[in-house]
């Protein structure tokens, strides 16, 4: 097609066809785009008549996508990338007046711990502005930084798109939580024989801390998985269980009074947490201010005060 030729294209539709490939699901594409479904449906009928090709055919709820369809969005998505990175450019951005929505995903120590002091910088910073918090692991970034749910993630990563670029905002040491207050620090075999909760959103009963144990010829007693660290201090209280997480988490959970945290009784490796985005806001102004105070006030290079 000659650039004459993308006169005749509907931008709008290609739009569409990317939500529809992306949730497979005509009412769940509408929601995405905040369109009516009988709107998404008139357009994937449009789409194929411009493709000349039926594009995506239902299988049971899921709409599975055509030879054609699969390799129109391998060319479609990195076209709509660059012209969402060029329009970018045609704005500025000006914090105290901005009425903008952020979608921020974080994983759950994150949110528990270093999220609030953001939040006061925001509400000082940009009054007006929406932020969106979204629940995200490792595994979860790359689709939901593709479907655009979220534009910027902070969590431990692994295996992460090549379009994505990651900066470590810190590095993580492991404490332990208790609700007694004893004066006397923990030792390795009273870490080992008392009662755990494991903090997993996947109810595994094993963590990088068992990992940890076993390397050392130890093992760890876990009673109980649950899916939140915001549950911790409820659950501990009153209690002999022990709970793992990350410093600035464990900080915040014990600045709330009825717990303390200190650290492992063995040696450990520290972990990062890093905040990753994909390539194509990067030059967006407003994403490059919100990265920028994510970091200010998520960084480990910068005293996090809770409360």
């Amino acid at each position: 097609m000659n650039r004459n030729e993308l006169r005749k294209a509907d931008i709008n539709l290609m739009v569409v066809f990317e939500a529809l490939m992306q949730e497979r699901n005509l009412t769940r594409a509408a929601e995405k785009l905040f369109l009516a479904q009988p709107t998404v449906s008139a357009a994937l009928a449009r789409l194929r008549t411009m493709f000349n090709d039926p594009l995506l055919v239902r299988v049971g709820n899921r709409m599975e996508p055509s030879a054609r369809a699969a390799e129109v969005i391998k060319h479609l998505t990195p076209a709509l990338d660059a012209m969402s990175a060029a329009l970018s450019l045609t704005h500025d951005f000006d914090p105290p007046t901005s009425k903008m929505t952020f979608r921020i995903g974080l994983s759950d120590d994150v949110e528990s711990g270093l999220l609030p002091p953001l939040l006061r910088a925001l509400r000082t910073e940009a009054p007006h502005v929406v932020v969106v918090v979204q629940h995200v692991d490792y595994w979860r970034i790359p689709d939901l930084l593709a479907s655009g749910d979220v534009t910027v993630a902070i969590s431990q990563t692994r295996g992460l798109p090549a379009n994505a670029k990651r900066k470590v905002l810190r590095t993580m040491q492991a404490r332990v939580l208790r609700a007694d207050k004893s004066a006397q620090p923990l030792t390795l075999e009273e870490f080992c024989q008392r009662p755990h909760v494991q903090v997993s959103p996947t109810a595994n009963t094993q963590g990088v801390v068992d990992e940890w144990l076993k390397e050392i010829g130890h093992a760890r007693n876990v009673v109980l998985s649950v899916p939140q660290f915001s549950s911790l201090p409820a659950i501990l209280a009153d209690t002999e269980l022990l709970a793992c997480c990350p410093d600035y988490a464990a900080e915040a959970m014990a600045s709330w009074g009825n717990l303390q945290a200190e650290t492992l009784p063995f040696d450990t490796v520290p972990l990062e947490l890093a905040m990753v985005w994909l390539s194509t806001t990067d030059s967006d102004p407003a994403e490059r201010w919100l990265r920028g105070r994510l970091e200010y006030y998520m960084s480990g290079n910068r005293e996090i005060r809770i409360g």
